[in-house]
């Protein structure tokens, strides 16, 4: 292919072809210790690519620029990686992996972020040129493999989306200068992305906070401070709080128990006015003995010997309904929440009904 190069720029471009594989041999062992490194730092990130910048590429940058390149190890980016994070914060936590991992040369790196211009946001990305130290990738017969530059860039999801986007419209532009107008909105834009990023991030340190409170009064045992929710509860669980009403519904018919989920029951509990941990464990505290008796009846004629792990914190519900003064509408609705909407319910809430109230269990 012709290339409109000068003859310096002809002579990159041969140093270009003759350390394509070590470029190469660079990207593959640059991306792999990134790889190792966030898997073992626990850090999650939404993309990650590396590439060799592709001949024609290098090409329309040199004719462009090529006279301020002395050598083609002055060109930084014809190795790069873009390493893309969720939240702003972690940019941060890739960084200091990368400057744990590479040689950044911090004369050439640049934080874009410190720019703080309206219309910057798609490019506010960190950018760090390195090398790779002795202790990644070995390669004794390579030892130019050390001092060739790579450039890593970092950013947010967003960040990645609105650049995509603007660099799409600018190309399909066709070179034709965009109105004040429409800049004036596509500004407008990135400032509305950019609150989004720091309101996230804002947001993820929040709901960590939260959930180490939460963390911390359910270990010192102030459940009554413990917001009911799909944490929380799910953490409940783990302490089994309905074992020991399960084993003894079990023993009467020497049953068998056999686990199912207790998930659904959060919001059967959050359906009945229960708010916090506390109000759940005083649910147990208090109505296991009648949600035992209750069991007693519909079992005691039975030989079942299998039952749900279901059976206790279900006995509990239709108790609670029942000394909260509930009737038989209350308990349909109940079991529309446990079983789910069905025509054998107003059955199933009659029965039990008559059996609670032989029991004294209810209010009425």
């Amino acid at each position: 292919m012709n290339y409109q190069l000068d003859l310096h720029g002809e002579e990159l471009m041969e140093q270009y072809r003759e350390w394509l594989p070590l470029y190469q041999r660079l990207a593959v062992l640059a991306d792999e210790a990134v790889r190792k490194a966030l898997k073992e730092q626990h850090v999650t990130v939404t993309a990650m690519e590396s590439r060799v910048k592709a001949e024609n590429s290098l090409a329309g940058k040199l004719e462009l620029k090529g006279a301020k390149y002395r050598s083609i190890d002055n060109v930084t980016d014809i190795v790069g990686m873009r390493i893309v994070t969720f939240y702003s914060t972690d940019v941060d936590k890739v960084a200091a992996i990368v400057n744990e991992l590479f040689v950044v040369d911090w004369n050439q790196s640049v934080d874009k972020r410190k720019l703080h211009r309206l219309d910057s946001f798609g490019y506010n990305s960190l950018h760090y040129i390195c090398r790779l130290r002795q202790s990644v990738g070995t390669d004794q017969e390579s030892p130019q493999l050390y001092e060739l530059p790579f450039e890593i860039q970092m950013r947010t999801a967003l960040q990645h989306v609105w650049s995509t986007l603007d660099h799409d419209t600018a190309y399909k532009n066709g070179g034709v200068k965009m109105p004040n107008e429409y800049k004036r909105q596509f500004n407008r834009l990135a400032g509305m992305l950019e609150l989004i990023d720091e309101e996230f991030c804002r947001l993820r340190n929040v709901l960590t906070d939260y959930r180490r409170r939460m963390l911390a009064l359910e270990a010192s045992g102030q459940l009554d401070d413990v917001d009911l929710n799909s944490d929380t509860f799910r953490r409940y669980l783990d302490m089994h709080p309905f074992a020991l009403l399960n084993r003894r519904i079990a023993a009467i018919n020497q049953a068998e128990l056999y686990p199912v989920p207790l998930m659904p029951f959060l919001r059967v509990f959050q359906k009945l006015g229960l708010e916090t941990l506390g109000d759940v464990n005083r649910l147990i505290d208090e109505h296991s003995d009648d949600a035992y008796r209750l069991a007693a009846s519909q079992l005691g004629a039975t030989d079942l010997d299998i039952l749900s792990e279901s059976i206790a914190p279900q006995n509990l519900c239709y108790v609670y309904v029942l000394k909260q003064g509930g009737g038989l509408k209350e308990l349909c609705q109940l079991l529309d929440w446990i079983k789910g909407p069905g025509e054998g319910n107003t059955t199933i809430a009659k029965g039990l009904l008559e059996q609670i109230h032989a029991l004294h269990l209810g209010n009425s």
